[in-house]
């Protein structure tokens, strides 16, 4: 964070452990991020010095088919886990329900909810007295939103009069839960938590703005004993909601009250209404039943910066409550530069607020170990997996620069990598819906931002290196061989003298394969020693190094997709040139990060296979491919995938592609397919020394998008040779 001191304020976690119910069914997330079955997970996130996490003992796990199914086989998974957090010193706050509905025999409209879920809670601090910290319920009137109001979770209701019953049902639940708790142990302490995001709004539509920040409270409000006649929300309840006056005469004698107040704050918490729906994109479209109205995330629309963002729903809450406060979550499903960026924020804001008086306590870095679907709020099964502290993809769950940064934070108070040197995209001038008028209220990257060093301006991958980087804000030079010739030592340390990269990724090279043997020397010297070049200078000035290699190590002829680990055996002047890198690279430079990949295709030029069958069959012609076997790559996913390994600092040898194993052929069949044309006009030309099989599979980690998805945004996006130009751009758009 680069503040130059500890903080004092504390590093929480929390591992994702959702079970919603979707119609008759449980989405549990602990067994979607693979931590069901891995205890070990415990070891590595006290490891990063974490000494308080929130954990699951969810109702729905423990009595699943209803109170009378309870067995010791269900509690044994959370004995085992529990006793292990205990062992390592870390501090647990258990959770009860987690955006869930409890067992299948309730729901958050079940008048029986609330008894049931203290009788859970009970059971629970008689079997670990010595849990101090609870969160009974997590974001009672988010779930409530999401279950009851827009009806993308069980009961599946639609409805705002069941909607704030959800709430109070919740609250009451919370409530009882606590008082159970504290027949067992009296010191049990309740830590709450909520999305607090606040509502903006133009002129036209103050009042439902108004009343949503009315809203926004009902939580906390409720617990607290603030509802009373006077509330703004009372006559919603007693009349909209129907909820019983006896509820929330329960509730109003404060015994609820937090002892932590939890905020989970995500950059989609603030937002704004507007009712110039052309301005906004139709997925935003909606209203109150009275007028129509685009309700869009705060960030994208020009209001001043200090109203929006957790340092100032931390010092609203602490203006309301005076009670201590925590930032419960901090996540964002982005790119590593992004997640970085946003907890650097939010940690920053937890800082500010302290030094304005409030009393906040931690910052919870949320999904240690990532999250599943959660895009489509676990609506959709598209294993969309968004990492974490931790990577669980991998065999072996892989700490990322987010693990690294906890570390730090829990030891340190602080942080630092390049990527903060400039803004999140939240803050960059190419967030806004609809651009501000005054050119002045963009923020641009300081030119001392650290950059990165991408070589091979005239390629392919170095110019899609170059978009990704400005699409990112990472600040980077791109250079060609006049600025950069990678196999002359003396310009290698010129230009990284002149540019002073934090990292560099070495995309220039030799690429025409066919032509490698008539042409040898010229591609030994491109891709062997250029890359022994940049290896031997960055390993002695300390600079992480990014240099790509190709399937074509490999002879083929193993008989299925190959590994990282399998032995390099080339059948071409190609392959032998990118062998001979690997191995220079690895041998001169031990940090080194060796991208094996393949088969390109990608949206932004014309120079791959998939633009070729377009356009062959696009003008009638059939179109010949072999039957070779490959792993079509997406550059886009290409190069996103690979900027996030060098950021975890990441290294060795990685095999990165779909993970698909498909004939050219067959790969030109499909885009035909998917463009509707006839795939019967691709032709697999006969081979004359046998089908070879170099499709790359890994026993790292699998991280690019499937081929079909990757095939699916390529015709979206590409300039595909029938269409105009215009047509393109509009389609773009």
């Amino acid at each position: 964070m680069r503040q130059g001191e500890v903080s004092g304020l504390e590093l929480w976690g929390g591992v994702e452990c959702t079970v919603a119910r979707l119609g008759d069914s449980f989405r549990d997330q602990s067994i979607a991020t693979g931590h069901r079955d891995r205890i070990e997970d415990l070891d590595r996130i006290a490891e990063l010095g974490i000494t308080c996490l929130r954990y699951p003992v969810l109702w729905e796990t423990i009595a699943h088919d209803g109170p009378d199914a309870v067995d010791e086989t269900r509690w044994s998974w959370h004995d085992a886990r529990l006793a292990r957090l205990r062992d390592l010193g870390i501090r647990v706050i258990a959770t009860l329900c987690h955006h869930g509905s409890g067992p299948a025999c309730t729901n958050l409209l079940d008048p029986g909810f609330a008894d049931g879920l203290a009788r859970h809670a009970q059971a629970v601090a008689q079997r670990y007295p010595w849990i101090e910290l609870y969160t009974p319920v997590n974001e009672p009137l988010t779930t409530a939103r999401f279950s009851a109001l827009y009806g993308h979770w069980y009961p599946h209701v639609k409805d705002y009069g069941a909607f704030l019953s959800a709430a109070v049902n919740q609250c009451r639940a919370t409530l009882l839960a606590m008082r159970a708790i504290r027949a067992v142990r009296s010191d049990a302490r309740l830590v709450q938590t909520e999305d607090l995001g606040k509502t903006f709004a133009t002129p036209r539509l103050a009042y439902q703005a108004e009343h949503e920040n009315a809203r926004r409270w009902l939580t906390f409000d409720l617990l607290c004993g603030r509802v009373d006649r006077q509330h703004p929300m009372w006559d919603f309840l007693t009349g909209w909601g129907n909820v019983p006056e006896r509820d929330l005469a329960l509730l109003g004698q404060g015994e609820g009250s937090p002892d932590i107040i939890g905020i989970n704050h995500y950059l989609t918490s603030d937002r704004y209404l507007d009712h110039r729906l052309p301005w906004y994109p139709a997925q935003h479209h909606g209203g109150n039943g009275r007028e129509a109205y685009a309700d869009v995330e705060a960030v994208r629309v020009d209001l001043p910066e200090r109203e929006l963002g957790p340092a100032a729903r931390l010092a609203e809450a602490w203006a309301r409550y005076g009670i201590p406060l925590a930032i419960t979550e901090v996540h964002h499903g982005c790119t590593r530069d992004e997640q970085l960026r946003w907890l650097d924020e939010v940690w920053r804001g937890a800082l500010t607020a302290r030094a304005n008086g409030a009393d906040v306590r931690a910052v919870t870095m949320w999904a240690l170990l990532g999250a599943v679907d959660w895009n489509s709020l676990l609506t959709r099964s598209d294993g969309i997996y968004e990492p974490g502290a931790f990577d669980a993809r991998a065999p072996v769950p892989r700490r990322t620069a987010l693990g690294t940064a906890a570390a730090s934070l829990a030891t340190a108070g602080r942080f630092d990598h390049p990527v903060l040197d400039g803004p999140g995209w939240w803050r960059r001038p190419s967030r806004f819906y609809r651009p501000p008028l005054e050119a002045s209220l963009a923020r641009h990257q300081p030119s001392s931002a650290r950059r990165l060093l991408i070589t091979g301006a005239t390629g392919t991958l170095g110019r899609a290196f170059a978009r990704a980087c400005a699409h990112r804000g990472l600040e980077h030079v791109l250079t060609g061989r006049g600025d950069l010739d990678a196999a002359d030592p003396a310009s290698v340390e010129a230009a990284l003298r002149r540019h002073r990269p934090w990292a560099v990724v070495n995309t220039a090279g030799y690429v025409k394969v066919a032509q490698a043997a008539q042409e040898r020397e010229w591609c030994m010297r491109d891709n062997a020693r250029a890359a022994e070049t940049l290896a031997l200078a960055c390993a002695a000035q300390k600079i992480p190094l990014v240099t790509f290699s190709s399937d074509l190590v490999f002879d083929g002829q193993l008989g299925r997709p190959y590994v990282e680990t399998d032995r390099p055996n080339p059948r071409c002047v190609y392959g032998e040139s990118k062998v001979l890198a690997e191995r220079a690279v690895v041998a001169s430079c031990r940090d080194a990060l060796v991208v094996r990949t393949a088969a390109f295709f990608g949206p932004w030029d014309a120079y791959n296979f998939a633009f070729a069958a377009l356009q062959a069959l696009a003008a009638g012609d059939a179109f010949e491919a072999s039957g070779d076997v490959v792993s079509p790559t997406y550059i886009p996913d290409l190069v996103h995938v690979v900027l996030d390994l060098l950021i975890d600092g990441a290294c060795g040898t990685w095999h990165v592609s779909s993970g698909s194993a498909l004939s050219w052929a067959d790969f030109a069949r499909q885009v035909a397919a998917r463009a509707g044309f006839d795939a019967a006009r691709v032709r697999e030309r006969t081979a004359t020394q046998g089908r070879r099989n170099t499709a790359l599979a890994s026993d790292r980690s699998l991280l690019m998008p499937p081929f079909e998805s990757a095939l699916e945004r390529y015709l979206r996006d590409c300039e595909l040779p029938w269409r105009g130009r215009q047509e393109f751009a509009t389609a773009a758009e």
